[in-house]
């Protein structure tokens, strides 16, 4: 994209790089209230640029920040009224995390069923988790 290349030469956009990997975790650890914690991953790269490094065993490795967000807005298959939430297939890999990292999580289904239709075992998103449901 021209113009978001544009916006960042000339400074009015600021990205930041991040591992797929790392970034999972930062969302996964927002949502469980740790504020920070280090990886190995990117460090003598770019990404570890600017960031605390510390050597733990002999192995380097960067600070990085958690994320949390005023909205997590997630997309599920089925919930129940209470909340619950199942995914399918990739929508398991980074929307239960999101889920838990929002300040407010709002949740689109294809389907709400009544309390009792989904298998306890199932629920990828429990319910305490989410704030509207649509």
């Amino acid at each position: 994209n021209a113009l978001f290349e544009q916006q960042v030469l000339s400074g009015e956009l600021e990205i930041e790089l991040t591992p797929q990997g790392t970034l999972a975790e930062k969302v996964r650890a927002g949502g469980a209230g740790i504020p920070a914690f280090y990886t190995a991953t990117g460090y003598g790269t770019p990404v570890a640029a600017g960031k605390e490094v510390r050597q733990f065993a002999g192995k380097h490795y960067i600070l990085e920040e958690a994320i949390t967000g005023d909205f997590a807005l997630i997309k599920g298959w089925k919930a129940d009224w209470y909340g619950n939430v199942i995914y399918r297939h990739t929508a398991q890999n980074f929307n239960p995390l999101m889920a838990t990292a929002g300040r407010i999580t709002v949740v689109e289904v294809e389907e709400i069923v009544p309390p009792g239709e989904l298998p306890p075992s199932a629920i990828h998103t429990p319910g305490i988790y989410v704030d509207r449901l649509i």
